[in-house]
């Protein structure tokens, strides 16, 4: 048998990106027999269905017995909505479980352990990085408490997120702006200041790609604002929080079940969570136009922040670099 189950696990990852984005991790199973035949199939659905685990052992039936179990998360071992996956495993014989990435949660993790007193082989941690990544934000739920906070800045080479003027300015091309709809598109909520809100009065809809659900729109600062505007429109819904504190902020979205926040605001927003250690990834346009005078991206931070960058790419005429905050002492906040 194979000892190299790296094909195996991206026919999971890529079950697993069938399922919905959600408060639960989307997870991808399957099973293959000592000859390495696929026997059985499947992905969670959502929050109350069938784990991933217990749908392939379904569709494997008595040919799980002796097979080989490849899921791209920790199987559970714990009874919450559904039973534990773990015992699911052991009651149809599977010999060895193949798992990516290692639950993170106090209540569900521990299942490899309960398999090997089960006598079932595991191995833990094939393509931990691809499996990790599909549910970035859900384990960064996970271990911090918060969301997961995702900062865009579009400037211009100088500097400037307007003209002199001060009023709605275009900072990038139409490029850029379809890649910051495909963003917003895979956020749990999009974030500006009220500033923002009423000075370039945005819809912060997912206008330019499908989805089935508008990520909550939230507005969030102290001042009174006109219900004319766009961003309470009856578009998506929209939450006002009448807070300066970004970390009371995140703990209101928390609790509300975001898990991904995109901040679209403009620099004294960007500047709050930045300041408060707060952001956790960085999408930065850099535009190929020279303003000469306007407000520029940020204020003053009190101290440097760097990022890990993980991207740099032409989007049109535009520059994006994007990037993880390397948190103090590599820890997240």
């Amino acid at each position: 048998m194979t000892s190299d189950w790296s094909s195996a696990m991206r026919q999971a990852l890529s079950l697993a990106l069938q399922g919905p984005r959600s408060l639960n991790p989307q997870v991808g199973c399957v099973i293959v027999d000592s000859s390495g035949i696929l026997m059985g199939s499947g992905f969670h659905h959502g929050a109350g269905t069938d784990h991933a685990e217990v749908e392939a052992l379904r569709e494997a039936r008595a040919g799980a017995r002796g097979a080989t179990a490849i899921v791209t998360l920790e199987p559970c071992c714990h009874t919450g909505r559904t039973g534990p996956c773990t015992q699911a495993l052991i009651d149809a014989g599977v010999v060895r479980v193949v798992f990516g990435q290692s639950d993170p949660t106090d209540l569900a993790a521990g299942g490899a352990d309960v398999l090997r007193a089960a006598g079932i082989e595991v191995i833990g941690g094939v393509l931990e990085r691809e499996c990790t990544e599909i549910n970035k934000a859900w384990t960064h739920v996970q271990r911090t408490g918060r969301p997961y906070v995702l900062l865009k800045i579009a400037q211009t080479l100088d500097g400037r997120v307007a003209d002199a003027s001060g009023g709605p300015t275009a900072i990038t091309g139409a490029q850029a702006q379809e890649f910051t709809h495909q963003l917003r598109s895979q956020c749990d909520a999009v974030m500006v200041g009220t500033s923002t809100a009423l000075v370039d009065n945005p819809q912060l809809t997912v206008r330019l790609h499908e989805v089935a659900h508008q990520p909550l729109r939230v507005v969030m600062g102290e001042r009174e604002l006109p219900t004319t505007l766009r961003v309470f429109d009856d578009a998506a819904a929209t939450l006002a929080i009448k807070e300066r504190d970004p970390r009371s902020a995140l703990a209101l979205l928390h609790e509300a079940g975001v898990q991904k926040v995109f901040l679209e605001g403009g620099p004294t927003l960007a500047g709050s969570f930045l300041s408060a250690g707060l952001v956790d990834e960085v999408v930065w346009f850099i535009a190929p136009a020279l303003f000469g005078a306007g407000p520029l991206a940020l204020p003053a931070l009190g101290e440097v922040i760097r990022l890990d960058v993980t991207q740099v790419e032409r989007i049109g005429n535009d520059v994006m670099v994007r990037g993880r905050v390397i948190h103090a002492n590599q820890q997240e906040r």
